[in-house]
Formats: structure tokens, sequence, C-alpha cells
């Protein structure tokens, strides 16, 4: 069958037209050259590309049988090299391996079930096993980090036991490859000193970490003590508590336990209802005003008290015993590694040997802080006995509760005086116009009754003094010729504001009466209805036929003109 002819074409096709797509591929009236490379014969078999022909021998007639395939440049390949590089071998084919042999799979399997999965969940957030070993013997950070170091050394340490299992099951079977939980464990046994290097590597990761956690709380914990011993306020506040506690008990006591400051807000009056904090606020406030809201002044204290003291004695006794630890640990692995981590063990002997001296510090200073404390609560006036039971959490905790306490009455307190104080204000302005309060009155009472006083000359006589006298609004006298002045002083006469007055407003009267009542000058106002786009000049109109009317109408114009 051959291809319908074109548009443009009825009746069939032309006979200078080559004829295409009834004969076979290779037509020889194309007179189209060897595809490049079809020539080059094939011993082997090679690999194929996997293209989409193109057929060059049936071109679109726009194209008017023109194709790129046609322009193409001759190339030379050498086939015996293209034949060695892409043959097709059989060792490189991949067989897919079944479900049923993948399950069939054999590898040596020693632990127990619940060891062997316990490892691999570990191992899934760990580095690959085959870099674990060199970031252990380096202590590389970048390999491994603090979390990974503690699975390690808490569950994934391979025993004797373990090793020997897996070394026999190896040997007796060295063709069959181990399980991924029992390789992890053989290569991990290679590692001389393993939980020595662990132990090592983890103190040296978590030194920094527990020495602020010690430090910082016994550094506020000096400053809290100072702060409370010298604060103004808290004397105030413990000075008003003992003075309304001996007139309620009608007793001389000089002290109180300083563990009822807890019960302070509990305390209430029988008529109010107030509690006994906030009456204390209000005497305060009364009688010492540049005292503080407490809390503000004492924060370190606040901080204190979420310290479990306790576990931070622990803390710096177990940087202690670790560092002695690290230590033997230290000499433990330069006895296996010998000179062959010489820098490695010289940066770790500055490191632990730095470390002894800070805890030796930590530990003084521990020392004297609690020497301290103990002092502060003697001077709070507490028996010895209770001084030292005492838990350093618990009086911060007292302090600082009572301080969040005073605060918050405080500023109630300091609220209702303000609202009593506006309260006063609005009584004493109470029925009076908002200008005739103090506050709106800008001005001195003296000052407005003498503006007032000129106001009313300048509005009686229009002007200040008899010698000012000019034309109404003129704001300064002009200056006339001396002859004039001469002339008027002959004549004798002066002219009075009333005859100066009163000729100007007849004279404007008259004209307003004459305007109103004159008769129109027209019978009946003329209607303009003439559109901009209908005018027309006189020229024009002139060469129309003109009416007697319009005549008469131009005439009158031109005589009024």
């Amino acid at each position: 069958m051959g291809i319908p002819p074109p548009p443009g074409l009825p009746g069939g096709i032309p006979h200078h037209l080559p004829m295409f797509g009834g004969g076979p591929q290779n037509n020889v009236d194309l007179n189209l050259p060897p595809a490049p490379g079809s020539t080059l014969k094939k011993k082997k078999k090679t690999l194929k590309l996997h293209w989409r022909e193109v057929k060059t021998e049936q071109p679109h007639p726009i194209t008017k049988g023109d194709t790129v395939w046609k322009d193409l440049i001759d190339v030379k390949v050498d086939p015996d090299k293209l034949e060695h590089l892409f043959e097709t071998r059989m060792s490189e084919i991949k067989q897919k391996v079944s479900k049923a042999e993948a399950a069939g799979k054999k590898e040596i399997n020693v632990l127990d079930p619940k060891r062997s999965n316990a490892i691999n969940i570990g191992l899934t957030v760990l580095p690959p096993p085959r870099t674990i070993k060199a970031g252990i013997l380096k202590m590389d950070n970048s390999i491994m980090n603090k979390e990974g170091i503690e699975k390690i050394l808490t569950s994934m340490i391979p025993t004797e036991e373990e090793k020997g299992k897996i070394l026999e099951a190896q040997m007796a079977n060295p063709d069959i490859p181990l399980g991924t939980a029992e390789q992890f464990l053989l290569t991990l046994s290679s590692i001389s000193e393993l939980q020595a290097r662990l132990s090592l590597w983890l103190f040296k990761l978590d030194y920094e970490v527990i020495e602020s956690e010690v430090a910082e709380p016994l550094s506020d914990l000096k400053k809290g003590i100072d702060e409370l011993r010298n604060n103004k306020t808290f004397k105030c506040i413990l000075s008003v508590v003992l003075t309304i506690g001996n007139f309620l008990n009608g007793a001389s006591a000089r002290g109180f336990s300083i563990d009822y400051l807890t019960k302070i807000p509990e305390v209430k009056d029988t008529v109010h209802k107030h509690s006994l904090l906030h009456h204390l606020c209000s005497i305060i406030n009364e009688q010492f005003p540049d005292t503080t809201d407490l809390y503000s002044d004492i924060g370190t204290l606040a901080r204190c008290s979420r310290v479990d003291w306790d576990e931070l004695a622990n803390k710096l006794n177990r940087l202690e015993s670790d560092c002695k630890a690290s230590w033997d640990h230290l000499r433990a692995i330069a006895k296996h590694d010998g000179s062959s981590s010489s820098s490695i063990k010289s940066k770790l002997s500055e490191f632990l040997a730095d470390a002894a001296e800070r805890i030796m510090i930590l530990k003084i200073v521990h020392r004297r802080v609690c020497h301290r404390y103990t002092k502060l609560l003697l001077y709070m006036g507490l028996p010895t006995h209770t001084a030292k039971d005492l838990k350093v959490n618990a009086f911060c905790k007292i302090v600082s509760e009572f301080s969040l306490e005073y605060r918050t009455t405080r500023e109630k307190v300091i609220q209702q005086l303000q609202k009593r104080a506006n309260q006063r204000e609005r009584k004493k302005t109470r029925g009076k116009m908002i200008v005739d309060t103090d506050r709106f009155s800008m001005t001195n009472p003296k000052e407005t009754t003498h503006k007032d006083d000129e106001l009313q000359k300048i509005l009686s006589n229009g002007y200040v003094s008899c010698d000012d006298r000019g034309f109404p609004g003129q704001k300064h006298r002009s200056r006339r010729p001396l002859d004039t002045l001469s002339n008027k002083s002959s004549r004798g006469c002066v002219t009075t504001d009333s005859e100066m007055y009163d000729t100007g407003d007849d004279d404007l009267l008259e004209a307003c009466v004459r305007t109103a009542t004159a008769a129109p000058t027209r019978s009946a106002p003329r209607e303009r209805k003439r559109a901009k786009n209908h005018r027309k000049s006189l020229r024009r109109t002139l060469k129309g036929e003109m009416t007697a009317e319009e005549w008469e109408t131009v005439a009158s114009y031109s005589d009024a003109v």
C-alpha cells in the first residue's frame, strides 16, 4: 500500500517525485550510502544499545527529503577494541537469587537470639562496624559520639565466653560467614583494652559537662548567701513580722525560725480576711518605700532551690574516682600500644593532670561554700543541730517561695493604693468643668485677665490708645507729610470714632438696599442650551440663511459692543 497524497496534490503523485513506502527499506532509488558502522563485522556477542530507530528512508514531504542523517560525517572506529570493551561476559551476568535460596543462606550464629537481636538493634544507631574500630583506637569524636560509646560500654562489650564460641565456630566452618552480631563482637574483641579505652574516652567527653554542673550551683549558692545576708528588704520583712508577732502573742521574742515564712500567707485577719502578708506589704511600703520586691534580688537562691545537692556531692565524688580510674586505664593502654600512640598518650596525660587539679579545687570550693551556708543558718538564729540537718535546697526553697509570694502581694497592694489615689483625685474634681481643673489650666490667671482687658479695648476702639487712631484693621499708623498735618491742624476739627464708622456703615447699607431693590434688566433669563459639539462660528452662520429675528439679535449685540 502507498502513502496517500498530501494536501494540495489531488489526483495522485506526480511522476517526478520518488516512490517510497511500498518497497523495501533499502530502496535503490534513494541512492543512500550504507549506514555508518553497518559494514563492520562483529565476531563476538556484545552489549546492545536499546534505542528507537528513525525511518530516514521515509522523510516528510515538507523537508523535501532532507534530513540531518544525510549530513553526517564519516567516523573511523576500531572494531576489535569496541568488541573487546563491550563484549558480553558470562561472569558479569548477575543471577537473581530467589527468596527460597535467600532464606536457606547459611551463616554462623552462636549467640543467644535475644543477645543477637539486641546487638543488631544497637548497630542501627552506630556507625558502620568497619569504622568503629578505628574510631575507638584514635578516640575520634567525629566517628562516634557519647551515646554510641555508652551503648557499646553498657550492653555490647563481648565476654570471653562469647569470644571463644565465635572463634571455635569460625575455625570449624571457615567457608561460612559470621552473622552480623557475631562479626561485630569479633571486631570489638580484637581491640586491646577495649573497656579501658571506652571508659577513658567517655570520661574525657563527660568531664566538662559534669564540672559545669557542679561549679555553677556552687557559684550561685555563694553569691546567694552574700545577697541574702546584705539584703535590706529581707531585714525589713523580718523586723515587721517579729514586731507584729510579739504584739499579737504578747511576748518579747528576739527572733523566730526561718521556716515560719511559709505560713505567713496563711494567717488572715478577722475583719477583711486579708492575709498577714498583705498587711506586711502595706506596712513596708508605707514605712520603707525604698525597698524592693525581694524576689529580683535573690534569683540565685531560686536557682539553688531546684538543685539536688546530694546528687551534686555524688557527682563530685564520682568525678574524682573516674579521674583516678582514667589514670589506670591510660597506663594499661600504654602497655599494649607501646610507642605507636605516643602523641595520643601525651595529650591524654596533660588532660588528666589538668582535670585532677581542677577537681581538687572544686572539692575545696564545695567544702567552703557548705561552711558558709552553715554560718548563714547560724546567723539566722538556728541552733547548731538544726543548721547541720537543714539541707541547702530546703532552705533555698523556703526563701525563694516566700519571696515570690511577697512580690505578688506587694504588686497587688501597690495597685490598690494607686487606685485609691485616683479615686481621691476624681472626688476633688467632681462637679467641675474640665477646664477648671489644675491639669487643664495652662496659663496664669493674672496674665489671662490682663490679656482679656487689652482685647476688650481693641474691640471697642479699634486701637489701644488715642494716639494710635487710624483706619480699622490697620496695624500701624501711616506717616503723613508735614503740610498735611499742618492743614489738618489748621482746620481745628478732629473726626470722632462714631462719625468715622457711621459714614462707612451707611454707605454700605445703601449699596446693599439698591442692589436688592433694583429691577431686573432682562425680561426673562436667557437659556443656553447649545452643546459643545453644536457651536457654529458667525462666518458659517452668515453663509447660511438667517431669519429676521436672528438678524435683529446680531444687530443688538453689535450695538451693545
